[in-house]
């Protein structure tokens, strides 16, 4: 049985599917309407992984953000 199942994975018999999970950036969205200004530094940016398969729509998660000072709504951009 063992002979068997090596001998189908060498010629290829084997299914491999596509990266389900894929790498997304989500960037806060208050910094980016109000833009980068004196009170904020900069833009905050998490970095995550999302099924394509179970969300195919953009993510949108609460996250803290260092330069508001609270937590907002981080979106899911482009690479």
């Amino acid at each position: 049985m063992e002979e068997l199942s090596k001998s189908k994975i060498q010629r290829g018999f084997m299914a491999k599917g596509k990266d389900v999970r894929i790498t997304v950036i989500l960037e806060c969205t208050c910094c980016v309407r109000n833009g980068v200004n004196k009170v904020s530094t900069g833009i905050s940016r998490y970095i995550t992984e999302k099924n394509r398969h179970n969300t195919p729509n953009r993510l949108e998660l609460r996250k803290f953000c260092p330069f508001c000072y609270k937590h907002t709504i981080h979106g899911e951009i482009k690479k």
